[in-house]
């Protein structure tokens, strides 16, 4: 049987961390406030990101203000990212354009409500990020995920081949957007696959702590009877089970290496050392259960924003995300095996 280390209380937080974040649309402001309050301390330093979606654009945001001017430059471009999303949204609460293309997307598809495939991101990530800058001198390591949309699979874009298109892939709700199509293949929204990608991040970093930042609520209260609510709750079950997925691979792996003859050589050293943390938005953003992933105002990104910075505080402080052991992670989703 595999064996359960107890966790340890952390005096201080590590030198050395990889980060794991999942997508949720404009959930991801909580994500970019998160990351603010890691950057705003000396410590710690980021050695590889995985990201799926919202995710994968904070990440490459990240890493490229990092590029660009260390970690004030990365905060910076983070806050101003998201502030030109927030002012994407015309009116206060759930606007007309995002009630617009929600209804669009429940009766037509994209390519008969936005068929010339326009995409504010697209702008505005040009803008932000030198991606140039990325594949030639990325001061970490990148895992961007994206769906293969002939066969379903997982498809990663790293540090040395990103690029604008594969993070707009990464982000592709089919509903919502046209495919995106990359030397010929067509990709959608990664985090239908890994939400975000864990196994890979383990195995390519040598990092001993990792942290998931979690946007999708692993619970809702009662059954959703309008079309748009069953269609918000289908799209959170499937990027769970993608999370789920993930560690249960890890889990498995972890077993075997129990039984393995060399447990702490390789892939199997690196298990063993493997303190996972998360911090959850449902755990610090009041309602977020009943809020919409497309909302976009400016109050609600300014609350997103700022719970991620307190989140992120606490978790540096001691106070939450200590690490558990990675058997009982495997039971995240359905047990909230990490938490306070």
């Amino acid at each position: 049987m595999p064996k359960d280390p107890i966790p340890n209380a952390r005096p201080k937080p590590p030198r050395r961390l990889s980060l794991a974040l999942q997508g949720g649309g404009s959930f991801g402001a909580f994500t970019a406030g998160v990351l603010d309050g890691l950057l705003a301390e000396k410590s710690p330093a980021f050695e590889a990101v995985s990201g799926a979606s919202a995710g994968a654009i904070n990440a490459v945001l990240l890493a490229d203000g990092l590029a660009e001017g260390g970690r004030p430059a990365a905060r910076e471009k983070l806050e101003r990212f998201w502030d030109r999303v927030s002012a994407l949204s015309p009116l206060p609460g759930l606007g007309l354009a995002e009630r617009a293309a929600a209804s669009a997307a429940i009766l037509l598809s994209p390519y008969q409500f936005n068929p010339l495939g326009h995409d504010p991101l697209r702008r505005i990530l040009a803008e932000e990020v030198d991606f140039e800058r990325l594949r030639r001198a990325a001061p970490v390591r990148l895992l961007i995920a994206t769906t293969r949309v002939r066969d379903g699979s997982l498809r990663l874009f790293r540090e040395d081949e990103i690029s604008l298109d594969a993070v707009l892939a990464s982000a592709c709700l089919p509903h919502v957007h046209h495919a995106v199509e990359i030397d010929g293949e067509a990709y959608w929204d990664g985090g239908f696959t890994a939400n975000p990608p864990l196994r890979p991040l383990v195995e390519e970093s040598d990092a001993p702590d990792i942290l998931l930042v979690q946007l999708t609520p692993n619970e809702r209260d009662g059954v959703p009877h309008s079309s748009g609510e069953i269609t918000r709750r289908v799209a959170e079950i499937n990027f769970a089970h993608a999370l789920q997925h993930e560690l249960d691979a890890l889990a498995a792996m972890s077993a075997l290496c129990d039984d393995a003859r060399r447990p702490e050589a390789g892939l199997c050293g690196k298990l063993n050392r493997l303190r996972l943390h998360r911090i959850a938005a449902e755990d610090s953003v009041a309602g977020l259960q009943d809020a919409s992933p497309m909302k976009t105002d400016r109050p609600f990104i300014r609350r997103l924003r700022e719970a991620g910075q307190q989140a992120a505080a606490e978790w540096l402080a001691g106070g939450a995300g200590q690490p558990d052991a990675l058997r009982p992670v495997a039971s995240l989703v359905a047990q909230e095996a990490i938490g306070p």
